[in-house]
Order: structure tokens, then sequence, then C-alpha cells
């Protein structure tokens, strides 16, 4: 194995009509006028109705707005209060972090139980059939892309700024919050106070790696606390049941290493401010070791390799391990492109339920992708929605 295994979103009528209508309820009865004004005013409310939907609709065309998904309702429990297990808790994460342990104390004792999302935390009962297609097409839908664009030409000093600085390039910072928020539009509904103190108190215990995850949740409760003491939300911090928030959907541990206050403004806000959020993925890509102008893949076919060496080239995932002349003497066909490329590539496994697999060359840059959210399918989301919003981009201009 290569060294390198070890890296790394009126009503109108016309007057002739009012006329004509006028001429008919004249030879009414009162009750039969009465029913047919109501009628009347019923046939106009759902004309108005109509034209205010298809006019809405059209504005949100022209706009790209969407209107915003039907969330599932929250669901909160009693507060915490000064249970024994909160005091302990408080005074570990106040000994952590140098925090005042009343403090800390009153904000998880304070804190309400979120019974709902003890069941999103645990593994699914039965195997999930991994569908690449399927993935993809919840990412690359048209409206994603157009927005996408749009949030590119609104956004472009600030892209170009990043770049310059972290050296990461535009599409990926785009491709990155079209996928986690659809660009800030869908950031989460719970309460990252309720949400992380219920998994640092409550986590499930029939969980496979149940005091490992309970642990990480308790970490993550003290980075959120320590920020809110040194900058204060003005209201309710919101975000994923798992506690990630803002537009990138940054971990609080990951807000504490890699968010930049990069407006300016001397706060950092990811809920709020897109500036912010592009520098802070910015400079979390750089931080993982980002390199600029490297490729993130390449295409690849594996017909001819045997199931022997296939499975030995799929082991180490999606670590970059093997040379392209490795992988060529191993019958993997890689693109011209590729076969010229002399860093190290992952052979990577993307499955489409019951057809066959789709398969790519990962570079340390599509690595670096999958420390963001270790997942390969995710990866090439993101991937593949940055090139379609560059495209997009380049037939506009």
């Amino acid at each position: 194995m290569n060294p390198t295994a070890q890296r790394y979103k009126l009503f109108h009528l016309s007057a002739f009509s009012v006329a004509a209508c006028l001429c008919a309820l004249a030879f009414l009865t009162p009750v039969a006028l009465a029913a047919e004004r109501n009628a009347a005013v019923n046939k106009t409310k759902t004309a108005v109705e109509k034209r205010k939907n298809t006019a809405a609709k059209t504005a949100q065309r022209k706009t790209g707005q969407r209107k915003k998904p039907a969330t599932t309702k929250v669901v909160t429990g009693k507060a915490f209060g000064n249970s024994s297990a909160v005091k302990q808790l408080a005074r570990d994460i106040a000994l952590k972090h140098k925090l005042p342990p009343a403090w800390v104390q009153q904000q998880i004792a304070g804190a309400r139980l979120l019974p709902q999302i003890l069941q999103l935390v645990l593994p699914p009962s039965s195997p999930q059939v991994k569908n690449w297609q399927a993935y993809r097409a919840r990412f690359l839908t048209e409206n994603r892309i157009q927005t996408g664009a749009r949030f590119w030409r609104e956004h472009t000093l600030q892209l170009d700024r990043a770049f310059a600085q972290a050296g990461v390039e535009p599409r990926y910072i785009v491709g990155i919050l079209g996928v986690e928020t659809f660009y800030g539009q869908h950031q989460g509904q719970y309460k990252l106070i309720d949400a992380l103190s219920t998994l640092s108190l409550n986590f499930p215990k029939e969980h496979p790696q149940a005091a490992e995850r309970q642990a990480f949740f308790q970490d993550e409760l003290g980075y959120f606390l320590k920020q809110q003491r040194t900058q204060p939300a003005r209201k309710s911090v919101l975000g994923s049941y798992a506690g990630a928030s803002g537009w990138p959907q940054f971990m609080p541990s990951s807000v504490a290493k890699f968010a930049v206050d990069f407006d300016g403004d001397g706060r950092i806000d990811l809920s709020n401010s897109a500036a912010d959020a592009i520098g802070s993925v910015a400079n979390y890509f750089k931080a993982l070791g980002w390199q600029p102008g490297l490729p993130t893949h390449f295409a690849v076919d594996v017909q001819a390799v045997s199931e022997t060496d296939l499975s030995a080239l799929l082991a180490p995932d999606i670590v970059p391990s093997w040379s392209a002349s490795f992988l060529a003497d191993k019958q993997a066909v890689l693109s011209d492109e590729g076969k010229r490329f002399n860093g190290p590539l992952a052979l990577v496994q993307l499955h489409n339920a019951n057809e066959a697999a789709s398969f790519v060359a990962g570079t340390d840059n599509f690595f670096v992708i999958t420390r963001y959210n270790r997942s390969s399918y995710y990866a090439m989301a993101v991937i593949e929605l940055a090139e379609a919003v560059a495209r997009e981009m380049a037939n506009k201009r």
C-alpha cells in the first residue's frame, strides 16, 4: 500500500361582463338573488386566489425563491433541571472550557428534552440499499443549479477573495452550500442547546457506539456553550438534530476551529452571513489539505479487473492509496488525464441499487471533501453540483 494511505436550498371583470351580470340578477327572486350573489362572490374569490397563486409562482420562478418545505413539528419535553447528571456535565464542561460552572449548569438545566431525535441518531433497523443515481437526483435539480448560479453571481467578490486567500475554487464552495442547506434555506429547526443537551444526557444506550457518541456530543455541547458565552446569539440558535448549524452546517467544534469573520463585522455568523459561510468553508478545506487546481477525480473502467483485485483496490475506501500505474497493472482503465496523474488515487465505488455500480478514481481533493462528510456519495454530489453550476455560469456569460 502506498504510504499516503495514512493521510487523508384581481379578479378583473370587463364593463360588459358586469352589465350582463346585473341584467340577469334583476329577474331573480330575493332568495335566488341572494344565492346568486353568494355564488358570484365565491366564484370571484376563487378566481382571485387562482390569480394570486399564479402570480406567486411566477414571482418564485423569477426570483428563485422556493416555498419553505413542510417541517416536522419539534416536540419538546420537560427541562432537564438540576439533576445530578446535569450538575456533573456542567462541572466537566466548565472545567474544560474555563466557563463559570453556575452559568453552564443554568444553560443545560434550562434545555429541554427532544424525544424525537433519540430515534434519529440510531442506525437504521434494516440495511439501506445504496443508490447513487437516486442520491444524485436529490441534489442535481434545475432549481438548485439555478439558485446556485444566482448565489455565485451575488457573492462573486467574496468567492473570489476566498479563492485568493485559501485556494479553494468558488464552484466547490457553491457546491457545499448547495448540498448542505440549499444556500441557507434549510438550516434546521431544532434549538441547538436542546439537541446537544438531549444527546449529551440521554443518548440511546442501544446504539452500538453509545458511549463514544455520547462523549462526542458532550464535547460539542461544551464548544457550543463556550461560543454562546463569548459571542451570545441574538436569538436561539437553530440547526440540525445532531447539532450542526448555519449555511455550511458546522458542528460547534468546527465553528471553533475553522469559522472566520469573513465580512469583517466583528462577529462570526454562519446562519445569516453568506460571506462568513463562504470564508469558513474555504478555510475548512484549506486546513484539511485542499490543493488548488488539483482535480477531484477521474473516470475509471474496472470491467477487466478481477474480483480479487477489485476487492483489494476497494479496501482503503476513500483514502488515496494507489498510483495510476498500479491501477493500470490491475487492469483498471483510467481516463487519459487520469493516466498522466502523478498523485495517489482511491478507487471509489458508488452503488446503484440493482444496477451496475459506478466507479471513480478519487484524488486527495476528493478525500478532503469527504472530510466534510465521510461519504463518497456526498462528495460526488457536491462535485457534480459544483460542475453543473459552473457550466450554468459559463453559459450565461
